[in-house]
């Protein structure tokens, strides 16, 4: 554990330095979010914050190879983070094209492909499930890859959907890349296997890299991470949460007392597939339920509007910063309420979910309607209007 900390803090601190380089890259290549009609920022803020996560992400994997305990690992640890990261620093590289270029909807997707085929390539992808009964479930080698390419292309685009006000993208992911960490470590806990996985290492780093990016891209953000950087989240994200789902045989997972039966018999099939979904699920919301008003009212599914999860938050008299929090907490209680239930078996554990629940609905629904609340927020940030604060996102 304390060296998955080293992991975090190393990417959370390159991070956190390298931005201030990506920021002046941004200024001198003219990768700056410029103010349009459709965008609610008052002031030019630069792209390119993708650069420093890419850094910390990097930065993170060369120091875990030198620490006593991972570096011990079986080598498909490092060899599997390794084709990770190559695919995400090519989908960075479609995405600073992108903020600097402001490249078409179709060259952009035809980027994102091109990485994920470089992801399936190297091995990252479906090849079969277990099922309750032991038996094995294979996909071939298409299915395989169709699958892969799916879950990764909607993940991607899922984060760039919530990417709208400052911090969400970074905290939404954060939290669900903390929360994964936490499924990984505790799975192998409670198996007694081997600690040292790529989920894991994967994830710490993900994590740091959200926290040391916050500083600077919390409202008022002083840089957008711009495609570049929704990109790389979503690919590095999906990717890692798929490293799992072939970890572990029905026979190795065991879980914590008390489990019932039917559930143990289930959770060798639908833990590692089910959880990475439910830990996604905020994005993944936002782009289905774009996807369908968009299509519904005959536009196009990239076509941008200002419906999004967060603009509602706004409408209905949330804050800014308050909006981005709300968020954060639906991520936070999906996120871990998931991977809670799905490890441990406990009557306090769901009173706990429920109460977390509880606490989060009526922060988000009973709050604005509080006497004196708007006045003491401050209203509508001055800064930001109810719509998106990166420009790249539809």
């Amino acid at each position: 554990m304390r060296e998955y900390l080293v992991v975090f803090l190393v990417a959370a601190a390159v991070t956190y330095l390298l931005t201030v380089v990506a920021r002046e890259i941004a200024i001198r290549t003219g990768a700056v979010a410029k103010v349009r009609d459709r965008d609610v920022h008052a002031e030019p803020v630069p792209y390119l914050g993708g650069l420093a996560m890419l850094g910390g992400l990097l930065a993170a994997f060369l120091v875990a190879r030198e620490l006593p305990f991972l570096s011990g690992s079986p080598p498909w640890v490092f060899e599997d983070s390794l084709s990770v990261l190559a695919a995400g620093a090519l989908v960075c590289a479609v995405g600073v094209l992108d903020d600097i270029f402001d490249l078409d909807a179709l060259t952009k997707f035809g980027g994102q492909v091109v990485a994920v085929g470089a992801l399936v390539y190297s091995g990252i992808q479906f090849r079969w499930f277990y099922q309750p009964d032991g038996t094995v479930l294979s996909l071939d080698g298409t299915q395989g890859a169709l699958l892969t390419a799916l879950i990764v292309l909607a993940t991607v685009n899922a984060v760039n959907f919530i990417d709208g006000l400052d911090g969400l993208a970074a905290g939404v992911i954060g939290i669900s890349a903390l929360a994964f960490f936490f499924f990984c470590y505790q799975l192998t806990v409670i198996n007694e296997a081997e600690r040292a996985t790529t989920g894991a290492l994967l994830s710490a780093a993900l994590a740091g890299v959200c926290a040391g990016f916050l500083v600077h891209n919390f409202h008022p953000a002083r840089l957008f991470m711009g495609d570049s950087g929704s990109m790389l989240l979503g690919l590095v994200l999906s990717a890692t949460t798929m490293t799992v789902t072939t970890q572990f045989v029905p026979t190795d997972i065991d879980i914590a007392e008390g489990a019932a039966g039917a559930r143990a018999s289930l959770l060798p099939m639908l833990l590692p597939v089910a959880v990475p979904i439910l830990i996604m699920i905020v994005p993944l919301a936002d782009l289905l339920l774009a996807v369908v008003r968009r299509t519904a009212a005959g536009r196009s599914p990239f076509a941008p509007d200002k419906q999004h999860l967060h603009h509602r938050l706004l409408e209905i008299g949330h804050s800014h910063r308050r909006a981005v929090l709300i968020m954060w907490m639906w991520a936070g209680w999906i996120g871990f309420g998931s991977v809670v239930a799905s490890l441990y078996d406990d009557r306090w554990v769901w009173i706990g979910i429920g109460a977390a629940f509880a606490v989060t609905v009526g922060l988000t629904f009973l709050v604005p309607f509080l006497p004196g609340r708007h006045a003491q927020d401050g209203g509508p940030s001055p800064r930001r209007g109810p719509d998106s604060s990166a420009p790249q996102t539809l």
